[in-house]
């Protein structure tokens, strides 16, 4: 087909125009997002999904006499907010189901080291036969033992690629147990119970929580921009009157700068309430901006009608 041809030849051009230790970075998030496709591939369909939307946003800005600047900047700003979402959010769900299949893992290798299988043996043996992203992860690790890193370095690599403090303390413990000729099947099936033990206050907090993330998220996504919306509407109602003021021609500039701030500060709170990072605020922060904006729209523009003003 046209867009398999085109996509191939896109990812060719890619390969031999863009560094390839930029290339490399990125396959890295891609793969701690479970996506296996080439990087060059990726980059392709997404310079592919910009022609597309350039073309189709253009082609309603004209029969529809809108701005065209507006049309590109939509074009190109819609698909790269959608693959940067899609990408966090796939990120976050991996990692959440491996920390969540660690506990089970653990207790499984510790109960492999009873019966007398090295280490080593027991990571390559449980490697061939698991399957999920947290297997994925430890054929990476097996694979990079064989090509010569030590066992250490593997996990610490694994521990950096999956931005887990409770992961990386616990591979810590279990390689400093492994050193230090220990019970290394007492000490793991111990970070087992405590990470299964972590796992469950993190949900408890999670779920003693939601009604105040509701409350925030309602109040960001609807009742801010709808009120903030209205004040645009009086403006306008106000200066058709012709009793309108500088304070009215500025108002809508002015909540719309306010709506974006708030909106970025609900998503970094809720980050910060739910998972006590604000590093992932990001992730709510896009979204609830967008949906914030696009109901303020809708009330700015069409409140005037709507109310019969």
């Amino acid at each position: 087909m046209f867009i398999e041809d085109l996509i191939i030849k896109t990812s060719n051009m890619v390969e031999n125009k863009i560094n390839p230790s930029v290339l490399i970075r990125f396959q890295e998030y891609l793969l701690k997002a479970g996506i296996f496709t080439l990087a060059s591939q990726i980059i392709a369909i997404i310079l592919v999904v910009y022609l597309i939307f350039l073309i189709l946003f253009v082609l309603f800005s004209l029969i529809l006499s809108l701005n065209i600047g507006y049309a590109i900047i939509l074009a190109i700003f819609i698909p790269t907010i959608a693959f940067s979402l899609i990408l966090f959010m796939k990120m976050e769900k991996r990692a959440s189901e491996i920390e969540n299949s660690i506990p089970d893992f653990l207790r499984q290798l510790s109960s492999m080291l009873r019966v007398g299988l090295s280490l080593e043996n027991a990571l390559i043996d449980m490697s061939e036969h698991g399957k999920g992203p947290l297997y994925d992860e430890l054929r990476r690790v097996v694979v990079e033992i064989r090509m010569g890193k030590s066992l250490d370095e593997s996990f610490n690599n694994m521990a950096i690629r999956l931005n887990s403090k409770d992961l990386e303390r616990s591979f810590k413990i279990i390689l400093n147990a492994h050193k230090s000729g220990g019970s290394l099947s007492d000490i793991i099936l111990d970070v087992s119970d405590d990470l299964r033990a972590i796992l469950v206050l993190k949900r408890e907090r999670k779920a003693s929580v939601m009604m105040s993330i509701m409350f925030l998220f309602i109040a960001s996504t609807f009742a801010a921009p709808f009120a903030l919306g209205m004040v645009g509407v009086y403006s306008s109602f106000m200066i058709e009157l012709g009793k309108g003021s500088a304070i009215c021609e500025v108002a809508p500039l002015a909540a719309e700068i306010y709506l974006i701030i708030h909106s970025i500060c609900a998503g970094f709170l809720i980050a910060l309430i739910m998972y006590g990072d604000l590093k992932k605020g990001l992730r709510y922060s896009i979204p609830i901006t967008v949906s914030a904006f696009g109901v303020f729209y809708l009330v700015n523009n069409f409140g005037l009608g709507f109310f019969g003003f």
